[in-house]
């Protein structure tokens, strides 16, 4: 059936009656945790959108209940509450106006950019997507220029200042203008008139959706650009109406961010950035640097102490793999049993432990599971990552009472 959603795709209210309510579960998606126990009722008609051709479904009210979900089901409109409603009891639906008014947008939208992808280039739609801050059109071509981007986005929006009127207009599936509409087909399960949206002199095309009436409402389009799809396709996402709006007070609030915290011009933000990335990369090979002078003379005390033990333990917050490893190799690994960290001290980072092959294969498994981390060993050396450091005490305990019964032994 065609809803009054569909009939008048501007209407905020409604007042209607339960036909049926019965118990339901709302699996959980997204970010829900759990499933949701509650009812699918359906009413004798509804302003409130079931997804379905591409668009998300509508959230709005029945009374001061709120509805969770709208789907379609065969010619029926299945709304999922919380609450039980009555069956006949007469009730006032009022529509999430933002998120509506958004879908008629974006839906209206792609509508005028796929036929003006035809029109010019004779890139076909094969689907659309439309997404939470964004959505996407799949064209049926391998690529799209940057040229062709920007002469289609300057005819939608000269089309959208035109006014050009959209109308919706409802057929009998036996009608045989339908078979002269661009559209991919109606779906296995619809029942009743088909609607066609027309954007006059541009457009003709079979759709369930919300719209708005005329391309004036649409405000402005904005093409984001290309992103190469599956199968030798291209996507070509876009902004409209409010989302444009949204776009550009977000970009304007980095922008006054960066320009604070850059202490110049949005036209030198990038150059200033691109500055930074540079001192910050000679920052990070000085650093390295000093951190390997730093593990040679780590290495270098600890062999001229004669009074040093057999086991050296060491962590330290700032390092790396090869800092650890550089230790070794001046060590050595063939009289004395290495334990090196890096990283957070209570909380995650990585460990070597080196040493006699013998001993690390040994070793090394069993100072994972008390750092309950994971390593992989290879002759003198076992490393991984850990993610209980705080349990470096009890290593250091397990080494040195590994070693107090060798020297017992010999």
């Amino acid at each position: 059936m065609v809803f009054q959603c569909q009939r008048d795709s501007w209407a905020r209210q409604f007042t209607t009656r339960v036909a049926s309510c019965r118990p339901a579960e709302l699996p959980a998606e997204g970010g829900a945790k759990e499933t949701l126990r509650g009812f699918h009722v359906v009413l004798e008609d509804t302003i409130l959108f079931p997804e379905g051709g591409g668009q998300p479904d509508d959230r709005g009210l029945i009374d001061d209940i709120p509805v969770l979900r709208v789907t379609r089901q065969g010619p029926a409109a299945v709304h999922f509450v919380q609450t039980p409603l009555e069956p006949g009891r007469q009730v006032l639906l009022t529509v999430d106006w933002d998120r509506r008014f958004d879908h008629m947008q974006q839906h209206s939208g792609q509508h005028l950019i796929t036929a003006f992808a035809d029109l010019m280039f004779g890139f076909k739609t094969t689907s659309w997507e439309l997404g939470h801050q964004r959505t996407v059109i799949e064209l049926d071509t391998p690529s799209v220029t940057a040229e062709q981007v920007e002469a289609l986005e300057k005819n939608v929006n000269e089309k959208i200042r035109a006014r050009i009127p959209v109308v919706v207009r409802e057929h009998s599936e036996d009608d045989p203008e339908i078979e002269t509409v661009r559209s991919r087909g109606l779906p296995d399960n619809h029942t009743g008139p088909v609607r066609i949206i027309s954007i006059e002199g541009i457009d003709d095309n079979m759709c369930c959706g919300t719209h708005v009436s005329n391309l004036s409402d649409l405000q402005v389009i904005k093409l984001l650009g290309t992103e190469k799809g599956k199968k030798n396709k291209t996507n070509l996402v876009f902004l409209a109406g409010n989302r444009v709006l949204k776009s550009v007070e977000r970009s304007h609030s980095i922008e006054k961010a960066l320009t604070s915290l850059l202490k110049n011009g949005a036209e030198e933000h990038v150059e200033a950035v691109k500055r930074l990335q540079n001192s910050v990369k000679l920052l990070q090979k000085n650093n390295l640097n000093l951190l390997r002078d730093l593990a040679v003379l780590t290495a270098q005390n600890f062999k001229s102490n004669p009074g040093r033990g057999r086991v050296f333990v060491l962590h330290r917050k700032d390092g790396d793999s090869e800092f650890m490893n550089i230790i070794a190799n001046e060590i050595g690994t063939e009289d004395t049993l290495l334990f090196l960290t890096v990283g957070d001290e209570k909380a995650a980072g990585l460990f070597l432990l080196a040493g006699p092959s013998e001993v690390v294969e040994k070793l090394g498994p069993r100072v994972a599971e008390l750092l309950e981390g994971k390593g992989a060993g290879k002759r003198d050396r076992f490393q991984g990552k850990a993610t209980r450091m705080s349990r470096r005490a009890e290593v250091q305990a397990l080494l040195q009472d590994f070693i107090g019964h060798q020297t017992l032994e010999e």
